[in-house]
């Protein structure tokens, strides 16, 4: 195998990387959601929900788009929710390790979302045969009105 033929595994490499990372989050706070109550900001005490609820929303919102990640399934918007979303946490951290932590993460998200589809994703076979290039497609996939890409061959 050569370098360039591994190169067509890194977009798939990240998409699962950073999915599994969500997942793994998003499902700890669902389980064990009394062990993050101490690292929400405090501007959440302001919110008219409870601060358990809002650690089984943002669990909930979580696991649901790292599973859309998993499957490669509306890939650039799951990413990009995904991105603005932990770009939101890094900076209410502020300046500290787990924030520049979670700002490098949410670069890595932005990177999937910028690549978008892969060859191992549901995006390109749902958009060939279901979604078809209507204005859904479009809006949903954040795609230009192109030909979606070839599958890579791999």
């Amino acid at each position: 195998m050569t370098y360039t033929r591994l190169r067509n595994f890194s977009s798939i490499f990240l998409r699962y990387s950073v999915a599994f990372l969500f997942l793994w989050f998003g499902l700890n706070q669902l389980f064990h959601a009394g062990a993050w109550v101490a690292w929400l900001p405090s501007w959440t005490s302001s919110l008219p929900v409870e601060p358990l609820t809002f650690i089984y929303l943002n669990g909930i919102f979580e696991t649901v788009f790292g599973i859309f990640l998993v499957l490669g399934l509306f890939t650039r918007l799951s990413a990009l929710l995904l991105s603005l979303h932990l770009f939101g946490i890094a900076f209410s951290l502020g300046y500290n390790d787990i924030a520049v932590r979670d700002f490098c993460l949410a670069l890595a998200t932005m990177a999937v979302a910028f690549h978008g589809s892969d060859a191992w994703g549901y995006d390109i076979k749902l958009r060939k045969s279901w979604w078809g290039h209507t204005s859904a497609a479009n809006f949903l996939y954040l795609y230009e009105k192109s030909d979606p890409p070839a599958k890579e061959n791999i």
